[in-house]
């Protein structure tokens, strides 16, 4: 059984603890590994096409995911991770083309906020001004006014997602997954960081 996790730019795989991922373009190098059954979630309707290229008889798991929530239009993606949990209560941080944010109580949705991901912040710096396309210095001192344009950049970014990261977990248990999950838990006494979370909640739908 092979589970594939289609996000906004790479689709990611499992199969029998192995991960990886490839750019849709890429895919007919992984061929040999796509050998059978294979399913899916997506938020990228491109790259599912590309998907079911190679694998005609991939099954769609989004009818299946079901997550008690009032939040109108939550993606697969994030009710994936949040089934992730197993009826535990916490909060959810998915750090890739986006941060998302999702409050659970055992087993309910509480609802969710939404961030540009610490990547989408460096394209919105540089579409406002050219001296504003620098590298982010994410390991800038925070205790420390910024007295130089990249670290004053970096700071900007990472107040801005920690002090609302900060206001949503509290004292509760945080899951950071996504390709900045592992950074950004590293700030929370209370955070762990589990980059096999979205998959956690495919099998817990398919009852494996």
């Amino acid at each position: 059984m092979i589970l594939c996790d289609i996000g906004n730019t790479l689709l990611h795989f499992y199969k029998e603890g192995r991960v990886w991922a490839c750019a849709p373009q890429n895919l007919a190098t992984h061929k040999e590994a796509l050998q059978g059954e294979v399913f899916y979630i997506s938020v990228n309707p491109e790259s599912t096409n590309a998907l079911l290229e190679f694998c005609s008889s991939a099954t769609d798991l989004a009818p299946k995911m079901q997550l008690e929530s009032k939040y109108e239009g939550l993606g697969v993606d994030r009710i994936a991770a949040c089934l992730g949990l197993c009826g535990k209560s916490g909060v959810v941080v998915d750090a890739g083309s986006a941060i998302t944010i999702d409050l659970m109580d055992h087993g309910t949705h509480l609802g969710g906020v939404i961030l540009p991901g610490l990547a989408s912040y460096a394209h919105a710096f540089k579409s406002i001004s050219k001296a504003l396309d620098l590298p982010l210095n994410l390991r800038v001192d925070l205790k420390s006014l910024p007295n130089a344009t990249a670290d004053a950049l970096g700071y900007g970014v990472l107040q801005s997602v920690l002090l609302t990261l900060q206001h949503l977990i509290g004292e509760r248990r945080a899951y950071f997954t996504g390709g900045d999950g592992k950074f950004l838990a590293n700030f929370f006494s209370n955070g762990l960081y589990d980059g096999l979370l979205v998959f956690h909640g495919m099998l817990a739908v398919l009852g494996a």
